[in-house]
């Protein structure tokens, strides 16, 4: 990689953070695509090889204030497990004293929360191929002992082809034998075992994928409410059916069976808590030809028009929580050891090939 090469065995003492060699300048920041509560993503391109990337930027202080340390610090854990052409890659990871730069594999596509607002509904044949990339994303997840924990519109993107990724590793984690007082994830999507507070397996991304199959054919989603109490209230109140007559007209009636099946309340009713092949071969998409799929050499029912469909509004807020941050006054060398360790480089993963199909790193 030429200068950028990471390298991991200078120690500065002053801040406890590793040297890698990339740092903010080897990239031209063109502007925001995503934000969350304490970072802000963005396109990028490389000052030395032109190419364009996604820069997930990250407040340290946000980070602290919102206590989400060990989440960060997981995410990379778990991202350097993973490698595969359904999943956005972390290709690299470094740090300075004011921020953490997770730098990804760039879906121009867009999010799916972006389509959803603006289409409301999919046609079977898309629901049917971007349910089936998920998946297989998923497949590889959990063979590889990861429950995402968060499967959900805006965590799933596409590339430049249409093809359907997973991302926000923020909290996944690894298969435990004991994760019942972990409640991560998002309303409207959460399982109920993760709302009540029960252990969890692979399940609850099977869960995920239901309520997104059931939004993609009606528009909306299968548990409404405004809040999270008001959604579990609902899931608990009524085992939600999908009938036949809920299914738009020239879609196979086989989805019905198979959303329904996803979105049981008790895990071990669910689809896919005994083996994910109970999924691939469910009737309404036993037909797809497997191998095509992982190939990517089928065009994508659904071509992204243009590049950067994102919503500009939301990329572009400004931050509620200054006076939060203001308040930390955190002793500098103490701020930096939270985060003593936080680098990779894919190329250390592999150093002759590229990540899932993606472009050669050492052109990076």
């Amino acid at each position: 990689m030429g200068n950028c090469a990471l390298r991991t065995d200078q120690l500065d003492p002053t801040l406890g953070t590793l040297h890698t060699g990339l740092t903010r300048s080897h990239f031209l920041f063109c502007h925001p695509i995503g934000r969350g509560g304490f970072s802000k993503v963005w396109k990028v391109r490389s000052r030395q090889t032109k190419e364009y990337f996604a820069l997930k930027e990250m407040s340290k202080d946000r980070i602290i204030a919102k206590k989400s340390v060990a989440s960060v610090m997981n995410e990379l854990r778990v991202l350097a497990m993973l490698k595969q052409q359904f999943i956005v890659n972390m290709l690299f990871a470094f740090q300075d004293s004011a921020n953490l730069y997770l730098v990804m594999n760039l879906m121009p596509g867009g999010d799916f929360r972006y389509y959803i607002g603006r289409m409301r509904r999919l046609s079977e044949v898309q629901t049917k191929f971007f349910v089936c990339c998920l998946v297989l994303a998923l497949e590889y997840l959990h063979t590889s002992g990861v429950i995402h924990r968060d499967v959900k519109p805006e965590n799933i993107v596409l590339d430049a082809t249409g093809y359907a990724r997973l991302t926000d590793f923020g909290i996944a984690k690894l298969l435990t034998e004991d994760n019942s007082t972990d409640t991560s994830g998002t309303p409207g999507y959460m399982a109920p075992e993760v709302m009540c507070k029960m252990r969890h397996g692979v399940a609850v991304d099977y869960f995920a994928l239901g309520v997104i199959t059931y939004e993609f054919m009606l528009g909306r989603r299968p548990y409404a409410g405004r809040n999270r109490k008001d959604i579990r209230d609902a899931i608990l109140a009524k085992q939600v059916t999908v009938e036949a007559s809920d299914v738009p007209p020239g879609w196979n009636p086989a989805v019905a069976d198979f959303i329904t099946k996803l979105i049981q309340r008790k895990p071990n009713l669910r689809l896919g808590y005994q083996d994910y092949q109970e999924v691939k071969y469910h009737p309404w998409i036993r037909d797809v030809s497997w191998d095509i799929l992982q190939a990517k050499t089928a065009p994508s029912p659904f071509n992204p028009v243009g590049s950067d469909n994102f919503d500009e509004k939301f990329t572009n807020e400004g931050w509620k929580d200054e006076d939060l941050i203001r308040s930390l006054q955190l002793n500098d060398s103490v701020k930096q050891e939270l985060f003593t360790g936080y680098y990779f480089n894919a190329q250390e993963q592999s150093n002759t090939t590229d990540v899932a199909g993606d472009k050669p790193l050492s052109r990076v």
